[in-house]
């Protein structure tokens, strides 16, 4: 099992992705555990080799007895990767995580190389607050906080999702001592004086609807003091990321990859063409352009592929089943049958392709799925063969 023995806690983690890529961890809230990142996974891990933890007093991690503070869950953060032997990395923490992020930041600049601050504060609320709450699980147990914290996390509608049922069963089954311990932890936060020392690029984000953390008298007030941070406000309660699983993960994407981006989109473009395409077809195309169509291979290849294809809000799979049905139904079975083809090499399912297919049929008309289907047959007979 992946664990970390600190000075003083053993902590849960999970490190999943490519070597190669950089690091992006990230940091969850009060009451959750690393579970709280599942719908963020598979899309992060396209650019990213991502790093969650159970932080202490959580999950699977140790519950040291006591109170916490927010100095031990940062040196937590600083211990689990000086032991993995990760080098600088960009941190995501919300709430209490994104508490932790600011002390890195603040505590461990070199160790940050940008940073997302989600439905977070630089102080949370009063101290009476912290201790009724920390009273309530001592003697109770989480069950005497549950639909409270509920009511925080999440939006009506979504308490009954299932991201709204699997984070309640994370709570009830937190240790009450390690949730109490946190509570100290984030009772006695408070960087309001220090925040114009945050040097690491910065996105603030908020929801337009939390009750635990408003936006106007918390994200508001990081996002004006942090120098050049940006700012995005979703829809829905506290956990945004379950909120709003899509809109948080393409916000932080489109943040963290900024600064990825080339100059000139040509590059990027050419790497993903190559990558869809097939290297063999995009360097045989472009080494039989010539005058005539030379500035047009370039145009598609800089803003097709380099300016869409490359934008993070839809993954490449999805991209090439939206492929499938415009040209479908647009009768462009040259372009169909190229991307079909790379993408059955690659290993798209013939289930993926068939689904478009049906779908176009009702939507776009019978012949064009029939034709879809033919050309579907013979490239499948011929990536068999």
């Amino acid at each position: 099992m992946p664990f970390i023995d600190t000075k003083d806690v053993r902590l849960f983690y999970r490190l999943e992705g490519r070597e190669e890529l950089p690091v992006l961890l990230l940091s969850h809230s009060l009451g959750c555990d690393l579970s709280m990142w599942d719908p963020q996974i598979s899309d992060l891990l396209s650019y990213f080799r991502v790093l969650r933890y159970d932080t202490r007093g959580h999950g699977a991690s140790g519950v040291p007895a006591g109170d916490y503070t927010i100095d031990q869950l940062g040196n937590d953060v600083v211990q689990l990767i000086q032991a993995l032997g990760i080098k600088p990395f960009a941190f995501c923490g919300l709430s209490m995580g994104g508490a932790v992020g600011q002390w890195i930041a603040l505590n461990h600049p070199d160790k940050i190389s940008a940073l997302v601050l989600a439905n977070t504060s630089p102080q949370f609320g009063t101290r009476d607050i912290w201790e009724a709450r920390r009273k309530a699980v001592n003697e109770g147990g989480m069950k005497s906080i549950a639909d409270a914290v509920m009511q925080r996390f999440f939006s009506p509608a979504r308490q009954t999702s299932v991201y709204g049922q699997s984070t309640k069963l994370v709570l009830l089954g937190t240790d009450p001592a390690g949730y109490s311990g946190c509570c100290s932890a984030l009772r006695d936060v408070n960087t309001r004086a220090e925040l114009r020392k945050v040097a690491a690029r910065t996105l603030v984000i908020g929801s337009d609807a939390d009750p635990s953390t408003p936006w106007e008298a918390n994200g508001e007030i990081l996002a004006r003091e942090i120098p050049s941070a940006n700012s995005v406000v979703l829809r829905g309660a506290h956990l945004s990321n379950l909120e709003q699983p899509r809109a948080f993960t393409a916000a932080v994407l489109e943040f963290l990859l900024q600064s990825q981006a080339s100059a000139d989109p040509f590059d990027s473009g050419l790497q993903v063409r190559r990558q869809v395409l097939g290297a063999e077809h995009v360097d045989r195309s472009l080494a039989k352009a010539d005058d005539l169509n030379r500035e047009f291979q370039q145009l598609i290849t800089r803003y097709a592929w380099g300016t869409i294809w490359t934008r993070p809000g839809l993954d490449h799979r999805t991209r090439r089943l939206l492929v499938f049905a415009i040209t479908a139904s647009l009768g462009r079975w040259e372009e169909f049958r190229l991307h079909l083809r790379s993408a059955l090499v690659s290993g798209m399912e013939a289930c993926d392709v068939k689904e478009v297919l049906l779908q176009t049929a009702i939507y776009a008309g019978v012949p064009a799925a029939n034709t879809g289907f033919q050309i579907f047959r013979e490239e499948m007979e011929k990536t068999r063969g």
